[in-house]
């Protein structure tokens, strides 16, 4: 008899985002396969008994290529297993998911998408950042900076001067190149933009901006994402007042305090420049 495969988003970061289902799922799990940024204490919730490999990549280099990815899924379900593709943020949003889903339809595997907290959501939570505002912003692109080049860069620049808030994954640390695409697409240059490191862990900075100034901001820890929009004016700088856990740590930036109780929790994700979903 065949298993089944679950798709699991793990959010991005803070292990108390994890949705319910997927706790239940992740508990009976007999094998897990996680991306690099999925939390330890997520990954600590894993059965014992369960098989767990780590499929996901590192400064951008793949310790095993998706193909592989979608056999040894496919394969260990064939055998009976219950099977977790662990994947941070949501698995339909940067997550590659719907190419593992082909792979599942094709080889007759029974699946299901547990969904997760992707870290445009968690990121701009924790930062007290709005993504729209009814006086600012009524539209949201999820995009990453990679989609701000070649063939892409004509849709890019169409919903870049929407007016929509623009949440791009990935931006990397070479801020003077974004800025020269978001200027590209028409932005103006006194735009309001956000960079959120490490969203939702105790290790996150958020340094708030413009285009114009943004090719000086501080190079912050992978992984990172840029909000860039009108609706940025109206985050809210009284945070840490109103008990949001949020701390000033000058020039803007901010680390949120409070997410672990325990300082031995505290995920550190290093230089990884995977997405977060």
């Amino acid at each position: 008899m065949k298993g089944k495969v679950y798709l699991v988003g793990a959010g991005p970061g803070d292990p108390e985002l994890l949705t319910l289902k997927a706790l239940r799922v992740l508990r009976t799990a007999d094998a897990v396969l996680h991306d690099d940024l999925v939390a330890p204490e997520v990954l600590s919730l894993i059965p014992p008994t369960a098989q767990v490999h780590n499929v996901g990549k590192r400064c951008g280099k793949k310790n095993i290529s998706q193909a592989e990815i979608n056999f040894l899924m496919v394969a260990l379900a064939d055998s009976g297993l219950h099977v977790i593709r662990l994947k941070s943020g949501d698995p339909l949003i940067f997550g590659r998911a719907g190419e593992e889903i082909e792979a599942l339809r094709r080889a007759g595997i029974a699946y299901e998408i547990v969904p997760g907290v992707t870290s445009a959501l968690g990121a701009a939570a924790a930062a007290a950042i709005p993504l729209t505002h009814r006086r600012a912003s009524s539209a949201l692109v999820l995009i990453t900076a990679h989609q701000a080049s070649g063939s892409e860069a004509a849709n890019w620049s169409k919903l870049a001067g929407s007016g929509a808030t623009l949440a791009i994954y990935m931006p990397g640390q070479n801020y003077s190149e974004v800025a020269a695409k978001l200027k590209a697409a028409g932005l103006s240059g006194e735009t309001p933009c956000a960079v959120i490191s490490r969203a939702t862990t105790r290790h996150q900075r958020t340094h708030r901006s413009t285009i114009a100034e943004l090719l000086r901001s501080p190079k912050l820890a992978a992984p990172t994402l840029l909000i860039v929009g009108e609706a940025v004016r109206f985050a809210d700088p009284g945070a840490l007042a109103r008990g949001l856990g949020v701390t000033a740590i000058g020039d803007g930036s901010v680390l949120p305090a409070g997410l672990f109780a325990d300082s031995t929790s505290v995920t550190d994700f290093g230089t990884n420049e995977e997405p977060l979903a």
